[in-house]
């Protein structure tokens, strides 16, 4: 016979799995978020650990793939830039080795393009140097690194000037 405590440290633990997957149906998540989210409700670390496990084992919780469209999304969707979504996945718990490897599929010409393409989307000149100064802040608040901003403001800049 089970005793009554391990029947309902079952239920708790098959509670905490049905709970997480419907919270991952709704968003994706990286494992420590849905580990907090689970804790937040209540679970206690041992139902939350299993919960996690069924997940994974599952293919319903997997921090690779959150990682890479998460960054996939950010970038096409947001114009974000590397850094702001190394910054994001790390705040995510994502491990290290993933968020690089989310980030190793952004080449350089794709990042400028991209920063390019805000600059266009902003609609704004940038005839005088304080314009460009706002358009490189701008770009490096939206996480791309001071150079490839730099570049993108200089390359911008110039193609304005000649469609004038």
């Amino acid at each position: 016979m089970v005793p009554a405590e391990d029947e309902a440290g079952g239920d708790r633990a098959r509670e905490a799995f049905e709970k997480g997957l419907a919270a991952l149906r709704r968003r994706e998540r990286g494992t420590a978020e849905l580990a907090d989210w689970l804790r937040r409700r209540g679970f206690e670390p041992a139902e939350v650990s299993s919960a996690l496990a069924r997940l994974t084992e599952v293919g319903e919780l997997d921090d690779r793939r959150f990682a890479t469209r998460f960054a996939e999304d950010k970038r096409e969707l947001r114009g974000w830039g590397p850094e702001r979504i190394r910054e994001a996945l790390a705040a995510r718990g994502i491990p290290h080795e993933l968020v690089e490897l989310a980030l190793s599929a952004d080449g350089h010409a794709h990042q400028l393009e991209r920063a390019e393409a805000l600059l266009a989307e902003r609609g704004k000149a940038l005839g005088s140097e304080a314009d460009r100064a706002r358009a490189l802040s701008y770009l490096t608040r939206r996480g791309y690194d001071y150079e490839l901003a730099y570049e993108a403001v200089r390359r911008f800049g110039q193609e304005g000037r000649r469609a004038a």
